[in-house]
């Protein structure tokens, strides 16, 4: 397993009603197999919809990791009658290749069509996945023989609320085994509501437990996670639960699209969503070693929950899944603010404030997609207001986590380019200054941005041949240098086993003119194995 394609197993999300589970069930891949041709690139939806072919993760994999399904004459894994399957040779092999794509059926009992047509509880189903994990684990050592020095690995892919039962498996010390728990590599979540669900601003009430619906309730999510709340939000990852570097969530943006129970979902989940999670209810934190607070690896996509524009079967989510699961080098993106200038005609003396929408858009080399995608009108940007950005108290604030993105060599080999590239457009738009607590007219233009620039990087990193030779780092502004890397960038420090990389925004934007923003773009660059 040295080449890294370990066992994925996927864990769908929530089927509410006993139909919904039935569905589940009869479909083999329970939603992972599902494609799309229809991508939505605006926020009209008046204009129609653009053709785009995505043929599905599970296809994908197939095709472009050579992964195969476990399902056997019928069977799968789980059954008493399974039997030895065929290998590249056709021959008939005891155990499942490493490079597996697995389903958690754990709607299977709870539907009419194979079980009872009871909903279970969230622990329920994580002490399911401890079992199903040491299974996989047994039958890839059966055909392939003992694992190498790092022991067996798998990966687990989440949707939805798919992802609390990975968090409950991995948090809590009662569900599940800690041998099954040791053997998870990395993590990957498509929308899942890590903060819980808002229903018109308010939590999913605890005593609402039909269909274990109060599995979105706060208090119940501290219960089954055995982690308290922290300010009141559970989106906190214990580093001694997991480590919160090989974790990610992919977060949706586009509530317009998400169409289940008639638009009453997203017209109760509200702007800033996917249609039924909350954008800052997506994603997860945690602390470095030295105990300071760090985002969780996270990109947003302008997706829905599921449907027809759903996160799952999106090019741009799996994109970010390869990449994360296979790919070669890991960027985190910052912007660290240095200062704001006011417009001149506003009182030095007035109570002022803004809000500050910081924008990204970052896509690799030669792609019609981006790996993040955060606008201001699909209500997805980093924000700060002016009173964070210039209180003395706070300095932290000023530095603006943005994206991660993960760059693999396999694209580099294809275009025979002997660099990892990607742009980055990177703006920030101030809405509407407030002064003395009264929308400010005068000299206030709807839409306008304080800066606005696209980021071209290439990146040379040490390669097997010689892994003494040092990162190469270029950038270049498209506005200074037509969007070519011709700048070098070097080594500011090395901060736990990463390089970071400091760019200082365009001529266009560096100097702090009035309206104005001041700062720099910080790159945390790492090896990803």
């Amino acid at each position: 397993m040295s080449d890294r394609r370990y066992p994925i197993i996927y864990v769908r999300g929530y089927a509410m009603t006993e139909s919904e589970r039935d569905e589940t069930a009869a479909d083999p891949f329970c939603g992972f197999n599902v494609g799309s041709t229809v991508y939505r690139a605006t926020v009209d939806k008046k204009a129609p919809a653009q053709k785009f072919v995505f043929e599905s993760p599970v296809v994908r994999l197939l095709a472009d990791y050579q992964y195969r399904s476990v399902y056997q004459n019928g069977l799968d894994i789980l059954d008493e009658d399974w039997k030895p399957s065929p290998d590249e040779t056709g021959r008939d092999v005891e155990g499942i290749a490493a490079a597996s794509v697995i389903i958690y059926r754990y709607y299977d009992a709870g539907s009419g069509l194979l079980g009872d047509g009871s909903a279970r509880d969230v622990k329920f189903y994580a002490q399911g996945l401890s079992q199903l994990i040491l299974r996989v684990k047994e039958l890839v050592a059966t055909r392939e023989g003992p694992p190498g020095p790092e022991g067996f690995r798998c990966y687990l892919v989440a949707h939805s609320m798919g992802g609390l039962v990975v968090r409950a498996f991995l948090q809590n010390p009662a569900l599940g085994d800690a041998a099954a728990r040791a053997c998870v590599d990395k993590v990957f979540t498509y929308a899942t509501p890590h903060n819980g669900i808002d229903v018109g601003g308010i939590n999913v009430p605890g005593w609402l437990t039909l269909n274990e619906m109060n599995t979105f309730n706060r208090d119940k999510m501290a219960e089954f996670l055995a982690t308290p709340a922290v300010d009141g939000r559970m989106d906190y990852l214990p580093p001694a639960a997991f480590p919160p570097e090989r974790f990610f969530c992919m977060v949706g943006s586009n509530r317009g699209d998400y169409e289940v129970a008639k638009g009453l979902s997203r017209m109760f989940a509200g702007h800033g969503s996917d249609g039924l999670v909350r954008i800052d209810n997506a994603s997860l934190w945690s602390r470095d070693p030295a105990g300071q607070t760090r985002p969780v690896a996270t990109a947003y996509t302008y997706r829905s929950h599921s449907g027809y524009f759903g996160i799952v079967n999106s090019e741009e989510a799996y994109q970010n899944l390869v990449r994360f699961l296979f790919g070669d080098v890991r960027v985190d993106l910052w912007f660290d603010v240095d200062g704001v200038s006011l417009p001149p005609d506003i009182p030095k003396d007035a109570d002022v404030d803004a809000l500050y929408q910081v924008e990204l858009l970052a896509a690799p080399r030669g792609k019609r997609w981006y790996l993040s995608r955060r606008i201001a009108e699909e209500d997805s940007p980093a924000c700060r207001t002016h009173k964070e950005l210039t209180n003395p108290a706070t300095p932290e604030k000023r530095s603006i986590y943005l994206s991660t993105v993960f760059l693999a060599n396999k694209a580099r080999v294809k275009q025979d380019r002997p660099t990892l590239a990607y742009a980055m457009t990177l703006g920030v738009r101030v809405p509407d200054y407030q002064v003395n607590k009264k929308f400010w007219v005068d000299g206030h233009y709807e839409g306008s941005s304080l800066f606005r620039d696209t980021l071209v990087i290439e990146i040379a990193p040490p390669t097997a041949a010689d892994p003494a030779k040092k990162w190469q780092v270029q950038y270049g502004w498209q506005t200074d240098t037509a969007g070519r890397a011709t700048l070098p960038v070097s080594y500011q420090e090395v901060i736990d086993g990463k390089l970071q990389f400091v760019v200082p925004l365009s001529t266009m934007g560096a100097a702090l003119a009035a309206p104005g923003i001041s700062g720099k773009v910080r790159l945390e660059v790492s090896a990803w194995r």
